[in-house]
């Protein structure tokens, strides 16, 4: 009994796709796909500094507490220059002893160090904060880049206006027959960011920066300081693309 139970079942089961083919010829034959890009440009009003702390001695206690003075220091410097709490991300201070060979030995010196990231809006701060810490000795400067401070509301957009031109696209072409478009059957969403903006990097007290993230018409971006480090930068426009595929019904 067993058997002819399930040989029924097998039997059903084959036969529910062929239906859903049916229906998905039917799907396909009753609407219109079409596909369009969306576009949003936007001056960056957010830059983020990246600093890194080091301090390495003999003793731990001193290496500790010199990194830790450091790290206030900087968030001094932020705060005096009207960034708020939220705004200043200090990383756990973390120690690296280094031995002499053998490591059952003590250890010869200890490093500690840390990083510290600024979330700045006014952009005419950022000079006073890069030569603040480097010409003080506070921290080492390594990376500024600019972004939006609310990325999601740029994507948003740029998806917007390419679902506006594929609907306006499709009900165009449905018009030349007389024809009218109706409800969204299906619709994919690809969002990337398609230009990026000035970005300084400085490794090992060696100031770099790439030819990519620089205005390529020729435009000067940096001024370096007196320390050797660029205290203004001209940020690109950030540029943001959405693609949509979509499958209107036929009415």
């Amino acid at each position: 009994m067993k058997r002819i139970v399930m040989a029924v079942t097998m039997l059903v089961l084959v036969a529910v796709p062929t239906a859903a083919q049916a229906q998905e010829i039917k799907f396909i034959a009753d609407t219109i796909t079409v596909q369009a890009e969306g576009k949003f440009e936007a001056d960056p009003d957010l830059a983020t500094l990246s600093f890194h702390i080091a301090s390495q001695e003999k003793e731990l206690k001193r290496a500790y507490d010199a990194a830790a003075r450091s790290m206030q220091k900087i968030v001094v410097l932020a705060e005096r220059n009207g960034l708020r709490k939220e705004e200043i991300s200090t990383g756990a201070l973390t120690v690296v002893p280094f031995y002499e060979g053998d490591r059952k030995k003590r250890a010869r010196s200890f490093l500690v160090s840390a990083d510290v990231v600024l979330r700045v809006k006014d952009f005419s701060r950022i000079g006073e904060l890069i030569d603040g810490s480097i010409q003080d000795e506070i921290a080492d400067f390594r990376a500024l880049a600019y972004s939006l401070a609310d990325e999601e509301a740029a994507k948003e957009r740029a998806v917007a206006q390419a679902m506006r031109l594929a609907v306006g696209r499709a009900s165009v072409a449905l018009e030349q027959k007389g024809q009218k478009l109706g409800t969204l059957r299906y619709a994919s969403v690809d969002v990337k960011q398609v230009a990026g903006v000035a970005r300084l990097y400085s490794v090992d007290g060696l100031q770099m920066w790439d030819a990519a993230a620089f205005a390529a018409k020729g435009k000067e971006l940096a001024t370096p300081s007196a320390a050797g480090y660029p205290t203004t930068a001209q940020p690109e426009k950030i540029r943001v693309a959405a693609t949509v595929q979509c499958a209107f019904q036929i009415q």
